[in-house]
């Protein structure tokens, strides 16, 4: 009925009150080898502070070069592979915790806040019971068939107001020279890009950037016009809750009114971004001048309200604990139940080696894999009959972590991206882009069937021909 757990020569609730207990000398060298609940990180390998500097701008962003000495253990963004959790053995004993949430589970009860922080503590073969009541209900949401959407990234200003502690992407007076070269990119030069995804099979294009101090909230209208002109048939998923309270304060409009004009305008849906962690308590110190949790689930409540679909999204893995997990899982699961305008969800495991907070010493090194999974997993479970697809980020987890999510109540790949620049800046080195075949090599080994979707997850017009004879 026991798991083994590394714990380092601290133990976790002296981790977890670092000021009180830990010599400031000290702190950091602790957080960097510590797990969400204060324990040692459970990923076999050696840690090394991982030291970064800029290389030449790529495109539209620096892509984050590593330099000295290298971590041989597995963390989010990074080329090493992770343990080999899935599969495993596969255990619970009868008066477990553990086993009481999944038993709650199977009696289609709905879980408590406590309930599932009680699964974020599973480890051994625990983590590997959770995993397999996920896949289950997974397949019987929505099949075997893992599916992606082919879709491109534009990411039109690195410039922002706002003073995100762990944003290595965006550039404001005070970093202007941290990495790569502040850049506003045109409406021609939006429509350009767009025009040219939509030319490449592209079904969406997916527009997010910083908060720029010129902009009115018409900026982001006029984006959407400039977007639909170019590429008629293309689907619009646009602008994060932060953009759309700013534009729409800006203003003087309320979100509903001013997400409507968005809507006449051609934007068809709305990322989840912004989220990050839906506990202020956090959000107080990781983004401390952005919306509020109300005012993010305000913003896609107004979105759902005018026929705007939207998806969760949740970066995990820095300075947060379970609580702050399940906190978010319960708000965004409640207002589903309200509004039923969630699409996904999407875990977004924190990349640290180039993050303002990881370099300031005030973040851990992101999240453990099996925190990783746990979170999918997790999700799974907890939006049961509410949100069907768990959508994995492979820029950020690579192909062997990738693989082992789909067996862990994942179903979705994401988007092809095209020119995804925002994990490159923390320093993230997957690369900008997929192809057809790139998931396709991705997925084989599970032997499960693989389909390009659209952004609403119907099946798309002319799927790929690779894919024609594993769905016929």
């Amino acid at each position: 009925g026991y798991s083994l757990a590394p714990r380092l020569t601290t133990h976790p609730e002296y981790v977890l009150d670092p000021e009180k207990w830990i010599d400031e000398g000290l702190r950091f060298a602790v957080l960097d080898r510590s797990d969400a609940e204060g324990l040692g990180r459970d990923d076999p390998g050696a840690i090394w502070p991982e030291k970064t500097t800029a290389a030449d701008v790529v495109q539209d962003g620096a892509e984050v070069v590593l330099i000295g000495h290298r971590s041989t253990t597995w963390y989010a963004g990074a080329t090493n592979p992770p343990t080999t959790l899935i599969p495993g053995r596969s255990s619970t004993t009868a008066d477990s915790p553990i086993r009481r949430v999944l038993d709650a589970v199977a009696a289609d009860e709905q879980l408590t806040e406590d309930d599932i922080v009680t699964l974020f503590s599973a480890r051994g073969p625990e983590v590997n019971a959770i995993a397999e009541v996920a896949d289950q209900l997974r397949h019987e949401a929505v099949g075997d068939t893992v599916t992606w959407v082919h879709n491109r990234n534009i990411n039109y200003t690195n410039v922002c107001t706002f003073k995100c502690r762990f944003c290595g992407f965006s550039k404001g007076p005070m970093s202007l020279n941290l990495r790569g070269t502040p850049y506003l990119l045109t409406l021609d030069d939006i429509a350009e890009r767009a025009r040219e995804a939509e030319e490449l099979g592209a079904t969406e294009v997916t527009l997010q950037g910083g908060i720029h101090p010129d902009f009115d909230g018409d900026y982001y209208i006029d984006v959407t016009h400039a977007v639909r002109s170019a590429a008629p048939s293309i689907h619009v998923h646009g602008f994060t809750a932060l953009e759309i309270t700013e534009g729409a304060k800006r203003l003087g409009e309320d979100l509903v009114t001013y997400l409507g004009r968005l809507k006449e305008a051609g934007l068809s849906s709305l990322p989840g971004t912004a989220a990050e962690i839906l506990d202020d308590a956090v959000r107080a110190e990781l983004c401390p001048d952005k919306i509020t949790t109300a005012e993010w689930l305000d913003c896609h409540a107004a979105a759902h309200e005018v026929g705007l679909g939207s998806n969760v999204t949740m970066m995990f893995g820095s300075i947060e604990h379970p609580r702050s997990w399940a906190k978010h899982f319960i708000v965004t699961r409640d207002l589903q139940a309200v509004t039923g305008g969630f699409t996904e969800f999407v875990g977004l495991p924190f990349v640290h080696m180039a993050s303002p907070i990881y370099l300031q010493h005030k973040a851990r090194r992101g999240p453990t894999f099996r925190e990783t999974l746990l979170i999918h997993a997790v999700a799974r479970i907890v939006y049961r009959g509410l949100i069907d697809n768990i959508q994995l980020s492979w820029v950020k987890l690579g192909e062997h972590a990738s693989r082992q999510l789909l067996n862990a109540g994942c179903n979705d790949l994401g988007g092809t991206l095209m020119d995804e620049n925002i994990s490159r800046a923390a320093g993230a080195s997957h690369g900008q882009g997929m192809t057809a075949n790139d998931f396709s090599h991705l997925v084989e080994p599970l032997g499960r069937r693989l389909a390009q979707r659209t952004t609403s997850y119907g099946r798309a017009d002319q799927p790929n021909a690779i894919f024609e004879e594993s769905l016929s």
